[in-house]
């Protein structure tokens, strides 16, 4: 059955193998307008995306026909590809094999959006993994407890 409306919003978060730093600021404009173009060109809408050295956040309206799994993995190789062909980092660049997505209620899109963009104010204060274990205890680990 076709879906003709939809509220799929989702926060991704792809982070580069190892943790490595590999994405430079001066690539990381042009590394956010390829993933938007990735995200358009699969019937999806970016609503919000910050390239950090070691990790990417965006948050989408993703197409009913594709999975969050599917288009992370999508976003993945189509940007990966870009960045080696481009030579957008020093070395070989990849992405961790696994990636996060959380659901997001359309009430809390300009939130998540406003967090996404304040990116480089916030990992002034705290570090990624520091950040991720306050969101894991904060959101996840209550929900499995």
């Amino acid at each position: 059955m076709k879906i003709k409306f939809n509220n799929l919003y989702t926060h991704f978060i792809l982070v580069t193998k190892n943790r490595s730093p590999l994405i430079r600021k001066e690539n990381r404009e042009r590394i956010e307008k390829y993933i938007t173009g990735i995200i358009n060109n699969n019937n999806s809408k970016m609503y919000a995306i910050y390239a950090n050295p070691e990790h990417v956040h965006f948050a989408v309206s993703r197409s009913p026909k594709l999975s969050e799994e599917t288009l992370a993995t999508i976003v993945a190789e189509s940007s990966e590809r870009f960045i080696n062909k481009n030579k957008l980092c020093n070395g070989h660049f990849a992405w961790q094999d696994s990636a996060a997505a959380f659901s997001v209620p359309k009430s809390d899109v300009d939130k998540v959006c406003k967090y996404i963009l304040n990116q480089s104010q916030h990992h002034r204060k705290i570090t990624f993994a520091e950040g991720f274990i306050k969101f894991y205890e904060k959101t996840l680990h209550k929900k499995y407890k």
